[in-house]
Order: structure tokens, then C-alpha cells, then sequence
């Protein structure tokens, strides 16, 4: 553990522990160049040990840093000190999705179809990048109080994913959540990640786990063999077009799931629309693996017993050839099964690092190596790299392909970004609409300023903002503005003037609930408001009251009134 005060890279100064884990521990700290908030992950001792897992991990987590989306935790930085491997991410000041269903169970659908928006968005962005991030469960979903939801450690989980099996807390975790084929150990795709977010939809709507067991192993045969449970039996008023997504999403066959987490996305969006809510239940078009109902054997205890017959020596011949002549060719059979493979193999190669280059030397460097290179590029949009230079390739440099594999160029493009200055004391309305004007959300928050501090500022003007001056935002992004907010305060009513009438309407206008009580004077004139029971700054939660003076009844007058009578 790293205790507070201590200094990470002569840069980070811890502040406190915000979290452990089997893998590694996270810390809030100052980054004191930047004086902003930001968490630090660092590497549990003995991983730190395995030097490849500390490539791997690096590796991995520089690719992830470079991606940038509302609904991802950003990644700022990757380093070493004194021998300790480190993350340096955003700070969110919010709660896990698993803290939440722990507190609340089952959330209400349109909480569900927002949740699952705002991560398939995420994941989309993601996924466009070629980065998977094989361990997505409500541990690593974070829910802020406005409702916006953030992915994190994207990038880590490849890293973790060869000594995850070897640590009982992290699996039991993460297993609830794995894929048939990462269970089975074949590897994971983008519809591997479809299904964990299947899962975790399941998990949103019945506030409890599809599969259940004693052990990690217990539970990963389940995710391979047993079909998801029905969401609508649990709960009949869940539309049949929610359980089709689920059902979609979790299929054992991944032929059966959905392509990209774009087509989810389509389909969660339109699940509550007229069309979507005619849905009849999905049928796979692919067999489902490892479901194939159980064949019984026959019992051989009674199938009756043919005694044998004695055979002549002429038969007894006969058959020691043929089994001669069987014997030699399953051996032919077995050398080619076993050869053959060998000899018709495509041999692999590792694809070459070209990012900074520019297309042409990219090309040249591909071709060198045996590779094919499509004729179209295809672009994205990053900072990370110089406009108009390779960003990277698909598939990714680093990994193992057939030496006449077509690999695609991604060529950096200028996202576009908007760069946020200092607002400052500038009016948050003003700023509000050139910032939208530009594509960025903006949420204006309101800071009430005491009295006494009053004289420092201008109401409605900008006393801080959530992104720092000199950050670049793309256009969706959001922003928050924080105003000086001057407390409503009491009029004294009497004194400045006010009538029943002015008390009420100011009432209204500040949703106050208002009492009279009329007292009879002749020492006022009639209607003059002589005491009010509240002053100070205004509580819309507790009721003001009045008092209203109103003309004595004489005596005449009610000897009068008894008389009428």
C-alpha cells in the first residue's frame, strides 16, 4: 500500500485509497502539474514481477489511452517508478453499477434502455478502434449522479486475462459475465463483449445473476451449456422485444449474436417504439452449441447374446488379412492427418509497427514483410497522431497473421476538436450558447455565493468549469459550468411597502407556501402587513406567514349583526 502524501513519478501525490482489488490498487491523487483531480492504478507487487505481463499490461493500456468518448473513463498516462507500474485515469466522483443493483435490485426500464445506451455508445467507440475489452460487468460500469455512465479499465482486461484464473476474487467477479468461447478458452471477439453486456442487461432488469454456482468452474460450464433464463417470466410486464435483445446477445453460438455493438444499440433504442413492441420471441438461425439434447444409450444388458460359432481356418485367414490391410491404413491415415498439415501450412508473421509513418512508407514496410495491403485506406478521427500519417492498422500491428494476409491502413484525421479556454467571470448564458453553437453539452450548475462573499462576483458568472483551459473536446462531449448563485433573501414586507397582494405574488414566483393571519387594528390602516415570520435567505421548503391587520368590529356593528339576524 502507498501511503498519503507519497509522490508517484515526482507527479502524482497520493491523496487517498479509493479502491483494491486482486490486481491491483487505486489511489485518488493531486496531479500536481495539471492541479487537477485523477486516480491512479497501480500493479499489484508480485504482477509487477512478470515482465511479460508488465509489457502486455503496458501495451494494452497505451493502445486504450488513445481512446476518447463521453461514456469511457480517459486514460492520461502509463509509467514506471521504482519498479511500480502505474495508470494514471480520470477521476469520477460516482458509484459502480454493481453498488447500485446491490442497493436497489431490479431497476425500471426506461433506468435499463438509458444504462444500456450510453454503454453500447461506449463500446461502439471502442470496438471502432479495434480495442475489445473482454471484462465488462458492473464492477467496471461507474453511474454519476446526473446519470451519465462511464466504461473503465478498457484495455486492461487482455493484460489481466493469463493470471486471472490463478486469483479466486477476480474470476469469481468476472466469471459471471465470460463467454462460452473465452470460458472455453478460444479467444474473444467483439461479440464477446456483446455477450457480457448481455449479461449485465439481464442482470439490470431482474436485479440478480443469470448463472449461479460454488466455484469459478461451476459457473463458466454453465455459460457454456445452459440457455439464459426468460427475463419476461420473471417479469410479465417486460416487453418481449427487451428479452429478444438478451436472448440475441447471449447466445451460446456467436453466429447467433449480434454483429456490432451498433446493431444492439439500433435495437435498444427501438425496442419500446409501436414496431418494436409487436416483436414475437427470436428464433436462432444457427444451432446452439453445447445444447444438443442428451442421447440415451441403449442398455446392452439386454440385448440378447448370439453365441459364437466356431469358424473354419479358412475364415480365421481371411480375416487376419483384412485386418492386416485395415491396420495399414488407418497407419496411412494417421501420417497424413499428421503431415500433411504440416507440409500445406500457411506459415505466420507478426504485423510490423507503422504508425507515424506516412501511407506510402506503410505500404512499402507491409509489402517488404510479405503482406498484402488493401488499395483503400480508411480513416479516423485522433489527435494522437499527425494528420494525414498512419494511426494504425487492422489487422493491429503486433499480432500473429498469414504472411498473404490484406491489411487495411488507418489513417489518422483531425477530429475537429473544440478547445476550451478559461470562461472565468464571462456570463454562463453567453458561454452556454457559443458552446452549444459548437456542439458541446453544456450543464450549467449553480454555486450559491454567502452574503458577505457577494461583492467578488457578478451573479451568473463562471467561478469554474469541469474542463481545464487548453483541453480539446470533440463535439458531443460535455462540459459543466459552474455560476455564482446569490441566495433569494427575505424583503422586509413592511417596511419596503409590500401589501398582501405583492407577498403573495412573490410567494408564487418563488414556490413559497404563504399563511395570513389577520389581526384587528386601529392603530394601522386596514391591510398593512405588520409581521412576517421569516428572514434571511429564502427555504422554499418552509411556509412563510403574515400577519395583515383588518378594521376592528365595533360594538354597534356587531349588536347590528346580531340583530339582522
Amino acid at each position: 500500500m502507498i501511503t498519503k502524501g507519497y509522490k508517484i513519478n515526482d507527479r502524482y501525490q497520493i491523496v487517498k485509497t479509493i479502491g483494491e482489488g486482486g490486481m491491483a490498487n487505486v489511489y485518488l491523487a493531486i496531479d500536481t502539474i495539471l492541479n487537477r483531480e485523477v486516480a491512479v492504478k497501480v500493479l499489484r507487487g508480485d504482477l509487477a514481477e512478470d515482465e511479460k505481463f508488465v509489457r502486455r499490461f503496458q501495451r494494452e493500456a497505451l493502445s486504450a489511452s488513445k481512446l476518447t468518448h463521453p461514456n469511457i473513463v480517459e486514460m492520461y498516462d502509463v509509467g514506471e517508478d521504482n519498479g511500480m507500474y502505474y495508470i494514471v485515469m480520470e477521476y469520477i466522483a460516482g458509484k459502480t453499477l454493481k453498488s447500485l443493483i446491490k442497493k436497489r435490485g431490479a431497476l425500471t426500464l426506461p433506468e435499463v434502455i438509458d444504462i444500456m445506451s450510453q454503454i453500447l455508445q461506449g463500446v461502439m467507440c471502442a470496438h471502432d478502434s479495434y480495442i475489445i475489452h473482454r471484462d465488462i460487468k458492473p464492477q467496471n460500469i461507474i453511474i454519476l449522479e446526473d446519470g451519465r455512465v462511464k466504461i473503465t479499465d478498457f484495455g486492461i482486461a487482455m493484460a489481466l486475462n493469463s493470471n486471472e484464473l490463478t486469483q479466486t476474487n477476480s474470476v469469481m467477479g468476472s466469471v459471471h459475465y465470460l463467454p462460452p468461447e473465452q470460458a472455453s478458452g478460444t479467444g474473444s471477439t467483439i461479440k464477446s463483449d456483446i455477450y457480457s453486456i448481455g449479461i449485465l442487461m439481464y442482470e439490470l432488469l431482474t436485479g440478480k445473476l443469470p448463472f449461479k454456482g460454488d466455484n469459478a468452474v461451476e459457473i463458466a460450464i454453465k455459460q457454456m451449456k445452459e440457455p439464459i433464463p426468460s427475463v419476461c417470466k420473471q417479469n410479465p410486464d417486460i416487453p418481449q422485444s427487451i428479452e429478444n435483445i438478451i436472448l440475441k446477445a447471449c447466445a451460446k453460438n456467436p453466429k447467433n449474436r449480434y454483429n456490432s455493438a451498433k446493431e444492439m444499440y439500433d435495437d435498444v433504442k427501438n425496442s419500446l417504439t409501436e414496431e418494436g413492441l409487436m416483436e414475437k420471441k427470436i428464433e436462432y438461425a444457427y444451432p446452439e452449441q453445447d445444447l444438443e439434447e442428451t442421447k440415451v444409450m441403449p442398455d446392452l444388458s439386454k440385448i440378447e447374446k448370439t453365441p459364437l460359432k466356431p469358424k473354419k481356418n479358412k475364415k480365421d485367414k481371411t480375416l487376419i488379412i483384412m485386418a492386416s490391410v485395415c491396420a495399414f491404413l488407418l497407419a496411412t491415415i494417421c501420417l497424413f492427418i499428421i503431415i500433411y498439415p504440416r507440409l500445406v501450412a500457411v506459415k505466420e508473421k507478426t504485423v510490423p509497427e507503422v504508425s507515424n509513418l506516412t501511407v506510402v512508407e506503410a505500404e512499402a514496410l507491409l509489402k517488404e514483410k510479405g503482406f498484402n495491403v488493401a488499395s483503400d485506406v480508411k480513416y479516423y478521427e485522433t489527435d494522437a497522431v499527425e494528420e494525414g500519417k498512419v494511426y494504425q492498422t487492422s489487422p493491429q500491428s503486433g499480432r500473429s497473421v498469414k504472411v498473404n494476409t490484406e491489411i487495411t491502413i488507418i489513417v489518422a484525421k483531425d477530429p475537429g476538436k473544440i478547445e476550451i479556454k478559461d470562461y472565468t467571470g464571462q456570463n454562463y448564458h453567453e458561454v452556454e450558447v457559443n458552446l452549444t453553437n459548437l456542439g458541446i453539452a453544456v450543464i450549467p450548475e449553480a454555486r450559491q455565493i454567502e452574503k458577505d462573499e457577494q461583492s467578488k462576483y457578478k451573479e451568473n458568472s463562471i467561478i469554474g468549469q469541469s474542463s481545464q483551459p487548453g483541453t480539446k473536446l470533440e463535439k458531443g462531449n460535455t462540459i459543466i459550468l459552474y455560476y455564482a448563485s446569490f441566495p433569494l433573501e427575505y424583503p422586509d414586507f413592511a417596511k419596503e411597502g409590500y401589501n398582501e397582494d405583492a407577498v403573495r405574488k412573490f410567494c408564487e414566483e418563488n414556490n413559497i407556501t404563504i399563511n395570513v393571519t389577520y389581526v384587528e387594528s386601529d392603530v394601522y390602516e386596514e391591510g398593512t402587513i405588520i409581521d412576517q415570520s421569516r428572514t434571511g435567505i429564502v427555504d422554499s421548503s418552509v411556509p412563510l406567514t403574515i400577519k395583515v391587520t383588518k378594521k376592528p368590529i365595533s360594538s354597534t356593528d356587531t349588536v347590528d349583526t346580531f340583530v339582522g339576524e
